[in-house]
């Protein structure tokens, strides 16, 4: 069963661009809280330890207070910041307990994949969730993937996992999860160069240039920035 966690979360009116930028100044995080029986969402802030708190507890339903009445809720989506990984804003949603939701769910990887041990294989992760439906008390931390039978050029796609009979899969069944492909050969050593022969090779006291990137990051996180309340 799905641990539950209290959130305290506080109302805020002012959904301004410049309310936003102030909330996480002084170590806030806001989000929307959506009802699961209305149209009805709630601008709201939460302190950034809470909600460090609340990763560190594992529980994936959490019980929060809006107004006068108590609410079951999940995370329906957490917004990262694109340089520093930093979270900008997040998505609460009403769940009923007796109603299935649909959740996006870590999967776990278990095992050693024998093309690696025995044919020197390397294995590849190309999904890390999937999506599941179930009753919001039987959400799991994480969902375990048996890796030990593929073989070097073996795949494992999502149709391939092993769900418990109280899940039902939204995801497309055609993903692959993982493989086991073969190891790239190592380059061959260049030949060391003659006196003089210098063409091609960087200045050792020249640093890459990095700051314009660093710039377009930093106008997308602005950008999603303004996006976030809807």
């Amino acid at each position: 069963m799905a641990q539950e966690f209290k959130l305290d979360i506080f109302k805020r009116d002012d959904v301004s661009k410049s309310s936003l930028k102030q909330l996480r100044r002084d170590g806030n995080i806001p989000g929307i809280f959506y009802s699961y029986n209305s149209k009805e969402s709630i601008p709201f802030y939460m302190e950034s330890k809470t909600l460090a708190e609340a990763k560190k507890s594992g529980a994936r339903i959490f019980n929060i207070a809006v107004g006068s009445s108590k609410q079951t809720v999940i995370f329906k989506s957490v917004q990262y910041h694109p340089v520093t990984d930093e979270i900008l804003h997040v998505d609460l949603y009403g769940v009923n307990m007796d109603q299935a939701v649909a959740v996006k769910v870590q999967l776990k990887l278990e095992g050693n994949a024998a093309g690696v041990l025995n044919e020197g294989g390397v294995l590849v992760q190309s999904l890390n969730e999937i999506e599941i439906e179930c009753l919001p008390s039987d959400i799991p931390e994480n969902i375990a993937v048996d890796i030990s039978g593929l073989n070097l050029g073996d795949s494992l796609k999502v149709e391939g996992i092993e769900l418990d009979e109280k899940f039902s899969l939204k995801s497309d069944s055609e993903q692959v999860v993982a493989s086991v492909t073969q190891a790239m050969k190592e380059e061959e050593a260049q030949p060391d160069l003659e006196e003089g022969e210098t063409e091609g090779l960087a200045d050792p006291d020249t640093e890459k240039e990095v700051g314009g990137e660093q710039s377009e990051s930093e106008e997308k996180s602005d950008s999603s920035s303004e996006q976030e309340e809807k």
